[in-house]
């Protein structure tokens, strides 16, 4: 089995069968499994695999247990040379899983891999970013990321200089393309499971290099992803999702000084968040 394909799927049903069906017609030359975690979407997502798409291993999880763990219940059944974490919003226009593989299978010390990834308009959308510090993690949970004075900041952190023309290596790529060799996956482990959703891609990515892996941006394959750009505003509630798995990364990954200031401003980041969200109402 060349590719192992797992998508983890919530409430996105119409989505996720036009990624699906865009998978099946425009891949060619490859042997490949697809898997689809559903986390409770209860959209009509399981009757869709079972009606349209009966060659898809579908696992139905009783409640919604997070990017991380849903992924990790199929790694665990995948038999693919490589893995591709698959994000339900994207779409294939041409044969990019069979040129994934090729690249993968000649570049033998690509540990991880993402591709150049477009807007719903075939625009470019910003893929690869440096590792989280605490300072602009700080300026983002105070919403002040975007003021002029911190803007160098937060350009540095999303890498905003990067070359996505040229074949590089990077410190992350962006989850909804994410391609694991399985020498990797040995070597490296699992998904950490206590991040709900947010930031499991980032820790991996800082895992692997840890253990002198490397992860590579490649600019093609290509593929189109439908999800929002950076940095959409959070509701509250989200926001608690996304500050626990931000403090979680810096325990494992920062100095305990850093996780104490960041740990101070989880408040104040889901009062502004709440204020927003009654704003927008």
């Amino acid at each position: 089995m060349d590719l192992s394909i797992i998508i983890v799927s919530w409430r996105v049903r119409d989505l996720l069968r036009q990624c699906l069906r865009s998978i099946y017609q425009k891949t060619a030359g490859l042997q490949f499994e697809v898997f689809v975690v559903d986390n409770n979407s209860l959209d009509g997502t399981i009757e869709l695999i079972k009606d349209e798409f009966p060659d898809v291993h579908l696992i139905v999880n009783p409640k919604n247990f997070g990017f991380a763990k849903a992924n990790n219940q199929a790694i665990k059944l995948a038999a693919g040379r490589h893995i591709l974490l698959l994000n339900p919003d994207t779409e294939f226009f041409d044969n990019a899983l069979g040129r994934l593989v090729e690249l993968m299978d000649k570049s033998k010390e690509w540990g991880i891999a993402g591709c150049r990834i477009l807007n719903s308009d075939r625009t470019l959308q910003p893929s690869v970013r440096r590792f989280p510090g605490w300072f602009t993690q700080a300026l983002i949970l105070l919403k002040l990321h975007h003021l002029p004075p911190f803007k160098k900041f937060l350009r540095r952190y999303l890498a905003s200089d990067f070359n996505y023309q040229s074949i590089s290596e990077v410190e992350q790529v962006m989850g909804a393309f994410f391609a694991i060799r399985r020498e990797t996956l040995d070597i490296v482990g699992l998904l950490d499971e206590k991040y709900f959703f947010w930031f499991e891609e980032v820790d991996y990515c800082r895992r692997a290099k840890n253990l002198d892996l490397k992860v590579i941006y490649t600019p093609e394959p290509a593929i189109i992803h439908h999800g929002a750009g950076s940095f959409r505003q959070l509701d509250w509630q989200k926001q608690i999702i996304w500050n626990h798995s931000l403090q979680h990364y810096f325990w494992l990954h920062g100095k305990r000084w850093q996780w104490f200031i960041l740990w101070l401003l989880q408040p104040l980041s889901i009062l502004l968040a709440l204020l927003a969200d009654l704003w927008r109402r």
